[in-house]
């Protein structure tokens, strides 16, 4: 008689399981070492505790024979069942694993125990695993194993079963399939066809927003699929109630540290999804996830259709002369990583270096410092790009007015008209007790940006907080200045009194500044105030938002609205650059996730010994072009304090 379900292990799970199966199908128990019988439709992986090298040998066999498996283990006083594996699908054991080591405790130690694990023959059953809990487990697999033996959906296909074996209760887990693994990813290779940039019509939610999906359809899937505290890419989340504003920090874990990505808005449930969003940014920036980078070479090798690094701004040569630096300069010579990204001012595939087109923070074969700047997530590819412009634009235009001190209009926030902007400022100045002043830092391309300051009215906390923004209507732009600044105006005053003296030395020291952190503290030291005077001390009136701008257009498409903008920068001859970061996490909700890069344009750098000027002339040029100054500016001239993005 033929056999249709396989099972491997042994152990009372294994036993349990074989015995309730037994009575409804035909059932073989063997190693997966041995050869599996031709007809088997399902298999089934048992043990009463962990054995990943069992579980990546099963990953080898059943994929190759095309039948689909499941697994059932005890570890740490919980059993884990499933995933539900198709052999032709991803989201295999391995992706699970991985998704609940980097979501859970301890993960390097975890991490290291599996690795030992790995390469013993056997494993010590685990304590809680009774006859009551391995037999409870048993129960669940064999209901799984009838609903999908009766054609009906797994509940584990890209899910996980938790159960803690002390109190026998159960919690389903949903899990994302690492689009990296070695046994399940169907990522293409990287090329340039798979780069090119044709812009479609984005209908916008309203002609005077830029957004083309609203948060109510996003919000369906944004918790559902990406925030778990065993699986998730995200794993938690923190309301602040200390801040003006509604604020949401959610914790995006990595391998080696935990990283917090902070949403704000007028209601919790916005500030919450607009974090996720904010994390899903991050995890598509850290490195590429939808294609494999395959090519490699020096630019030397590559320069007819590579983006020479030169462009973008480098470090100064004393930088990489300085024995801890964590970069070397770069050489055309030297290989490196290319992906390809699309230049929509010359309409073709462009390489750009890797680690230019994702974060760079001094490894391996890195040449400068490289943010999130110009890192963008959208509801459509148009939607991604507009928005990772404008991030370039706010930052270029703050560090150029920065470096080149320039003593920017001051803007009338009561002139927008603007109701919710009006309550924002009086909430800002009664809850947290800051005043907010705000100027117009719109540089050559036209494309409205302001500069905001908080100026603290109490003896404690900050006494300044700084923050940019960018937007074809400059309302909005002050919004989100505002939304940032508030994020800094309570949980950070603690930490300057605490470590007053430490910054006390970034004043006397420039490169002490060190981390992001650093640059906004600083500021926060009234000493630090007066290097603001070129911007707060002037005392011409307060010009309207009337006077300082011209009022944004209303498209009913966002593809009209990025190409009013791109046509700014082509007559400018200023080149965008875009790399499509999109993997299949993001994709899977139809959300995309760009870099763009614009050579010429300042990019944001934390730490003033990784500050990036050399090589982009527009800071010394554009400040006469605006009637600032007189004649471009030397190097020299350049303000020599780190600056106070925060």
């Amino acid at each position: 008689m033929a056999a249709r379900i396989l099972i491997d292990g042994q152990g009372l799970l294994a036993d349990f399981v074989y015995d309730q199966l037994s009575e409804s199908f035909i059932v073989k128990r063997q190693s997966i070492i041995e050869e599996v019988p031709e007809d088997t439709k399902l298999a089934l992986v048992l043990h009463d505790a962990w054995h990943p090298s069992v579980h990546q040998k099963a990953e080898e066999r059943f994929r190759s024979a095309r039948i689909p498996w499941l697994r059932g283990f005890v570890s740490f006083g919980e059993g884990i069942i499933g995933p539900f594996v198709r052999p032709d699908t991803p989201g295999c054991s391995r992706c699970a694993d991985l998704r609940r080591l980097i979501a859970g405790p301890d993960r390097q130690e975890t991490w290291n125990f599996q690795m030992k694990m790995a390469a013993e023959e056997s494993a010590r059953q685990d304590a809680w695993a009774s006859r009551t809990s391995l037999s409870h487990m048993a129960a669940l697999i064999c209901n799984e194993v009838q609903k999908v033996l009766q054609g009906e959906p797994s509940s584990l296909e890209e899910r996980i079963f938790i159960t803690n074996l002390r109190t026998l209760t159960n919690s389903s887990h949903f899990f994302l399939p690492d689009s990296s693994c070695p046994v399940c990813s169907q990522l293409p290779d990287d090329t340039s066809e798979l780069a090119r940039v044709k812009l479609e019509s984005s209908p916008k939610i309203s002609s005077d927003g830029y957004r083309c999906r609203s948060m109510d359809e996003l919000k369906a899937v944004l918790v559902k699929d990406y925030l778990d505290e065993r699986t998730g890419i995200m794993n938690g989340k923190v309301q602040d109630f200390t801040l003006p504003f509604a604020d949401v920090i959610v914790n995006m874990p990595l391998f080696g540290a935990d990283e917090g990505v902070a949403g704000r808005s007028n209601s919790y449930e916005m500030s919450e999804l607009t974090a996720i969003l904010e994390g899903l940014e991050r995890y598509c920036g850290i490195g590429p996830r939808g294609k494999r980078t395959v090519v490699r070479g020096s630019y030397r090798q590559l320069e007819n259709q590579a983006l020479n690094p030169a462009r973008v701004g480098l470090h100064d040569k004393e930088q990489y002369e300085k024995p801890d630096f964590p970069f070397k300069p770069f050489h055309p010579d030297y290989p490196m990583n290319w992906v390809w990204g699309y230049s929509l001012l010359h309409n073709r595939p462009i390489l750009v270096p890797e680690l230019l087109a994702y974060y760079s923070l001094g490894y391996g074969e890195g040449i400068v410092y490289e943010t999130s700047n110009g890192c963008a997530l959208g509801g459509s590819l148009e939607e991604a790009i507009f928005h990772a412009i404008m991030e370039v634009v706010e930052r270029d235009s703050f560090l150029l007015t920065w470096y080149a001190q320039l003593p920017l209009p001051g803007i009338d926030l009561g002139s927008a008209g603007d109701k919710e902007l009006q309550l924002m400022v009086d909430r800002v100045c009664e809850v947290a007790g800051y005043d907010l002043y705000f100027y117009n830092s719109t540089m050559e391309h036209g494309i409205p940006s302001v500069w905001g300051v908080a100026k603290n009215r109490k003896s404690k906390g900050l006494n300044l907080i700084c923050a940019a923004g960018a937007n074809p209507d400059p309302v909005r732009a002050v919004k989100s200045t505002i939304y940032e600044l508030a994020g800094m105006m309570s949980r950070h005053g603690d930490k300057l009194e605490e470590n007053r003296q430490k910054y006390e030395r970034m004043l006397r020291d420039p490169f002490a500044v060190r981390t992001m952190e650093d640059h906004g503290l600083l500021y926060g030291l009234p000493e630090a105030e007066e290097r603001l005077n070129f911007l707060m001390n002037d005392h011409r009136p307060l010009r309207t938002f009337a006077e300082e701008f011209e009022r944004p257009p209303r498209n009913n498409d966002l593809k009209d609205d990025l190409q009013d903008i791109l046509n700014r920068f082509r007559r400018l001859n200023l080149e965008v650059i875009v790399v499509d970061q999109t993997s299949p996490v993001t994709k899977r909700n139809g959300l995309f996730c760009v870099k763009v890069l614009i050579p010429g344009m300042l990019p944001m750098t934390f730490g003033h010994h990784l500050t990036r000027v050399k090589g982009l002339e527009r800071v010394l040029t554009v400040p006469m072009q605006l009637g600032f100054m007189k004649a471009p500016l030397s190097y020299e001239q350049l303000n020599p304090n780190p600056h106070p993005f925060p």
